[in-house]
């Protein structure tokens, strides 16, 4: 694929950077293995105890972490090498789950899985952040929203690809095998990042190697206050937070909708599939939407296609009317997604971006829970048609409390700049050595938001 023409802020343009391309890769690999993985570790401990609270208590474990530990990831993204950072974290996940390979084959006791999957989520807890704190210096600014599209395509493929080749898995062996194989994905994560070159895209900024007199607790404290001090930033989190409210709603009301349309139980499986293939089209329209329209537009209409498809899902019926409208609330999403990603890589200052990435994050996963928790509620007290009304109406009614931004809350995507340029200088018996110009701050950007690039080794060629 020639991706050397690609218009500015696409994912082909993006995929321009070797190094970039190999974080991604990494990224894949991984994904696709912990959706594999997350299938058959509820599927052993449904077997063992054929209990459907021990696997909603397994799921749990695997969410819990992220909510909990989140900001100490945040923290050690900016304290700490990332690169060594998501390295030791693959590496301790590969030792997990060899464990929870053998506690499958030599039926150990089950509630040793549960745990296991709660300590491999917190160990995968800076990963995230260190990956969105890490993008920024691979590429240049003006293709964030490419590489962000790109990243979230990936998450997308693995909820669709994991789950399928963790079922054929299942029926070619025991969920061990399956552990076995993610414990692999994890050493090929790691080795795919140790391919690339060490230096200034993985070191933290200068800002944050500076000692502190306090600990944990101020750094988090420090991450809420880059949050607060961008007004521009905090609307997208709630904007994020707000589309993980009506997922979590979604767990539990599409399993109505999917009685009710005829697609029956099994139908519910569909309907989140569709979701994830609305995902992976959202990914493709998000660079176009984001250079022909207004930040502040693009994130109304998104939020607008999150809440409306389900409003009319309360008077629509009909099993293709009901995936179609799921797939546009999952397009609408992942543009949130991608808006939120890209508003926080160029609004914070990079020092904390880690420590607020740790926060938002969290917030956004614990969003789900709070949603799965509502829905219940509202079809108790309104049935499935009021409750469906009052989750597509949340999210357009957040998008009407949106005000326009001041010019210094506006990411770079909105104000013309010229591309950061790249120039490649070869440097005989070493690998190739790019270069990133770095624009001074204009007097309209605060310092905190202009590219902080400086120098990113990378060898196309390897």
């Amino acid at each position: 694929m020639n991706t050397n023409h690609a218009p500015s802020g696409t994912i082909r343009a993006a995929l321009r950077y070797p190094a970039f391309r190999r974080l991604l890769t990494g990224l894949a690999i991984s994904q696709i293995g912990d959706w594999l993985y997350n299938l058959a570790l509820v599927a052993l401990v449904y077997q063992r105890t054929h209990s459907a609270l021990w696997a909603g208590v397994t799921t749990a474990a695997r969410v819990v972490p992220v909510i909990v530990l989140g900001p100490l990831g945040g923290v050690l993204a900016d304290r700490c090498d990332r690169r060594l950072v998501m390295i030791t974290s693959d590496l301790i996940r590969v030792a997990l789950m060899l464990v929870l390979a053998l506690v499958a084959a030599a039926h150990l006791p089950i509630l040793l899985a549960p745990v296991i999957a709660a300590v491999a989520t917190a160990a995968g807890t800076p990963y995230m952040a260190c990956t969105s704190a890490t993008t920024p210096r691979l590429i240049p600014d003006a293709d964030l929203p490419g590489a962000n599209a790109a990243r979230s395509a990936i998450t997308g493929l693995g909820i669709i690809l994991g789950p399928a080749l963790g079922g054929v898995l299942l029926l070619l062996g025991s969920p061990g095998l399956a552990f076995l194989i993610n414990g692999l994905t994890f050493g090929l994560a790691a080795v795919t990042v140790l391919t690339i070159p060490a230096g200034a895209c993985f070191a933290p900024s200068a800002g944050s190697r500076a000692p502190r007199p306090a600990g944990l607790l101020s750094d988090i404290a420090a991450g809420a206050a880059a949050l607060r001090r961008s007004p521009g930033a905090m609307r997208l989190v709630g904007a994020d937070v707000m589309c993980s409210v009506v997922y979590g709603m979604q767990t539990v009301l599409l399993l109505l909708v999917a009685r009710r349309s005829g697609l029956g139980l099994h139908g519910y499986g569909y309907l989140f599939a569709a979701i994830g293939v609305g995902a992976l089209a959202g990914t493709a329209l998000a660079s176009r939407a984001l250079r022909h329209s207004s930040q502040r537009a693009v994130l109304a209409n998104a939020l607008t296609a999150v809440g409306l498809p389900m409003v009319l899902l309360a008077v629509a019926s009909g099993p293709v009317l009901a995936l179609i409208l799921v797939a546009v609330t999952g397009a609408g999403a992942i543009l949130v997604e991608i808006l939120t990603e890209t508003g926080l890589q160029r609004m914070l200052p990079a020092e904390l971006f880690g420590r607020a990435y740790g926060l938002a994050l969290p917030a956004a996963i614990a969003g789900i829970a709070v949603g799965s928790l509502i829905a219940p509620l509202l079809v108790s007290a309104l049935g499935i048609t009021g409750a469906l009304f009052a989750c597509g109406a949340a999210a357009p009614v957040f998008a009407l409390t949106l005000p326009r931004m001041a010019p210094s809350e506006v990411p770079a995507a909105d104000q013309p700049a010229p591309e950061v340029p790249v120039v490649e200088v070869p440097v005989a018996g070493v690998p190739v050595v790019e270069v990133r110009a770095v624009e001074a701050p204009s007097a309209s950007v605060p310092a905190a938001e202009a590219p902080t690039e400086i120098l990113v080794l990378a060898s196309p060629g390897r």
